[in-house]
């Protein structure tokens, strides 16, 4: 495996941030979505799709930057 280029690593973390603020404004869309009475829930299981797959992506993205070493 290659070693990741300073600019590579920056693209990276300004990635994971962007993904990140993501999920957490995902995560208080499904907290209010669920605090409304007679809420959507073909909307929220679609909320909690996206946001099971930005913590799939964002562990992903950390694995890169900083890649488990078995030695």
């Amino acid at each position: 495996m290659t070693q990741m280029t300073a600019d590579e690593e920056r693209e990276f973390q300004d990635l994971l941030e962007r993904l990140r603020q993501e999920h957490r404004d995902l995560d208080i869309a499904i907290h209010a979505l669920q605090d409304m009475p007679g809420s959507d829930q073909l909307q929220l299981a679609r909320l909690k799709k996206r946001k099971l797959q930005l913590r799939d992506r964002i562990g992903y993205i950390e694995d890169q930057i900083c890649p488990d070493i078995i030695a």
